[in-house]
């Protein structure tokens, strides 16, 4: 696509108007496309078929429609993720495919090259196409073929013999590798997941996925005679260097998936029977969505967002999250700064590693090789005249004192701690060896979080447990005992898991004055936590059995996340 054709006819529609072409004119063609409709000058629909007209390609609408599973043993599904299309009908010798609005000219050439067939394309949304792939279930089908020319054809626990590969009706070990770890990435993808992780035995390969925080298997086991090609291929791919197998190594890749770019980080460990590798998956498409959220979008109670949103909008001070490692940290300092971001002060942030981009912030990553800590920085940072300040985690005594100066002296200091609450992040800050005084001071608040998963709305069904697990999860006496509890069944939509998606638990501190003062003298965590309460502190096991009586969550999953009191 030309990007003046397409600009020249919103002008002529008056869909832009003359002011917006200084800037749309220096966008490349994908980002022109984005850039409408995330300014809603168009929605995704009407730009689509704005551009097929402009084509003279079909517009189709795919919501509802159901694709064959046999078209694609003609369009294979690993060129339909690629390309992001999807094959509709076979009409004798003609191949009708549906593609996106990323369209590229030599697209229809190299469908008919791969499938032997003349193509017809009709276009339509991206949103559609993935969806659609998405419910083929293609992924999780080419992944299954590809990782059974390698695996076991019964249990986990079977050892596969040697003579029971026959690599010979393959086109090279290397190839296939090559399709198993494109397939691992495009099932990973589609059912939402933020890591893959590849673990081996004495006899076999897992690979796992992460999934809303929790792990499920992937594939079937591959024979560890696999592991070498498969660990060197993802090297390659990660410029990791290749002969080195005794030490950690640490890399990343980009693929382009679906008409995006996806950022992969790469994790390599030595263990007893090889090396394990945990692939991070950074799709900025969905997480940039989390990062420019308000705050009253991250599933916070409205007495909890009231009481952020105050704490961020001070002038300065030090606002602290904590909670263990994905637990949503960084996404809830992420959208804080959002919030604040109006482009009237200067914002920087220190991070180990700075995952995902903020339009308007300075963002500075960790450099341990050269120096760079959180301490090194945050002193650099405070020379670079910033208003507000984000420090990825306080892990020292050296990084809590500057931070706590730099929050006394006229900066708003946004950071994070690991603790399993927000009494003992204060027990952590003064164990440190901080000034008590002073730490007090530069507080604006504390809040502890979790992420829970939500019940899939689609198979969400009453639940009774039974007399057991209410003991066991100490509700037989407490108010919750009368409360009616849910759970998804497992369905299409949640790939039978019975959830889809999470949502945040918070704890929050009010620093009353009675508490600042408590806290200066150093009184025990329970005579904090009894004067908390006092003051309407909800814990996060309470602000858990709320939402699972809600029906947002399970029993289930709240006490795998919080402690059972």
């Amino acid at each position: 696509m030309q990007n003046s054709f397409i600009v020249k006819k919103l002008l002529d529609k008056e869909l832009i108007q003359p002011e917006q072409l200084e800037v749309v004119n220096h966008l490349a063609d994908a980002d022109l496309l984005d850039y409408l409709v995330d300014h809603k000058i168009l929605t995704e629909e009407e730009l689509v078929q704005e551009l097929a007209e402009l084509y003279g390609i079909e517009y189709i609408d795919l919501k509802g429609r159901k694709i064959e599973p046999d078209l694609f043993k003609i369009l294979p599904a690993m060129l339909a993720h690629r390309y992001l299309c999807v094959p509709l009908e076979l009409n004798d010798d003609v191949l009708i495919v549906a593609i996106s609005e990323k369209y590229i000219p030599s697209l229809e050439g190299i469908l008919e090259r791969s499938t032997g067939h003349r193509i017809v394309i009709k276009m339509a949304t991206s949103s559609a196409i993935k969806t659609a792939l998405e419910a083929s279930g293609t992924a999780s089908q080419l992944l299954s073929s590809i990782s059974s020319e390698f695996g076991f054809d019964e249990g986990l626990g079977d050892v596969m013999s040697a003579e029971s590969l026959d690599l010979s009706n393959l086109e090279s070990e290397e190839a296939t590798v090559s399709k198993l770890i494109n397939g691992l990435i495009l099932d990973a993808l589609q059912k939402r997941a933020s890591d893959i992780h590849i673990e081996v035995e004495e006899n076999n390969v897992f690979t796992k996925y992460r999934v809303d925080g929790v792990m499920q298997p992937a594939a079937k086991p591959i024979d560890a005679r696999h592991h070498a090609t498969l660990i060197s291929r993802l090297k390659v791919m990660a410029e990791l260097d290749i002969a080195e197998k005794r030490i950690p190594q640490d890399g990343k890749f980009r693929l382009g998936v679906g008409g995006r770019n996806i950022d992969f980080r790469v994790s390599i460990m030595p263990g007893v029977y090889g090396e394990d590798v945990v692939i991070r998956i950074l799709d900025k498409s969905v997480i940039s969505a989390d990062v420019t959220l308000k705050l009253n979008d991250l599933g916070f109670d409205e007495e909890t967002t009231t009481e952020l949103r105050k704490a961020i909008s001070e002038p300065y001070g030090m606002v602290l999250i904590t909670g263990p490692t994905g637990s949503g940290k960084t996404t809830t300092l992420y959208a804080a700064l959002s919030e604040i971001n109006d482009g009237s002060q200067k914002i920087i942030t220190i991070e180990d590693p700075v995952e995902y981009q903020l339009p308007g912030v300075v963002q500075i990553p960790v450099n341990e090789k050269k120096n760079l800590t959180f301490s090194r920085g945050l002193r650099s940072i405070l020379r670079h005249d910033p208003d507000k300040v984000m420090v990825g985690e306080i892990r020292d005594l050296e990084t809590a004192e500057i931070a706590i100066q730099s929050s006394l002296t006229g900066h708003l200091v946004f950071s994070t701690v690991h603790a399993n609450n927000v009494f003992d992040v204060i027990g952590r800050f003064t164990h440190m060896g901080v000034d008590v005084y002073n730490f007090v001071s530069a507080l604006n608040c504390v809040m502890a979080q979790r992420l829970v998963r939500k019940i899939c709305p689609a198979c969400k069904q009453v639940h009774e447990p039974d007399d057991a697990y209410l003991e066991f999860s100490g509700l037989i006496d407490s108010s919750y005992a009368s409360s009616t509890w849910y759970v998804g069944c497992g369905c299409h939509e949640c790939g039978n898991s019975g959830y889809k998606g999470r949502t945040t638990l918070t704890e929050y501190l009010r620093l009353t004055p009675t508490i600042r003062e408590m806290i200066i003298e150093r009184q025990p965590s329970t005579a904090l936590f009894r004067q908390a309460r006092e003051d309407g502190l909800v814990t996060l096991r309470e602000a858990g059995l709320n939402k699972a009586a809600r029906g947002e969550t399970s029993l289930m999953e709240v006490n795998r996340v919080t402690f059972i009191d």
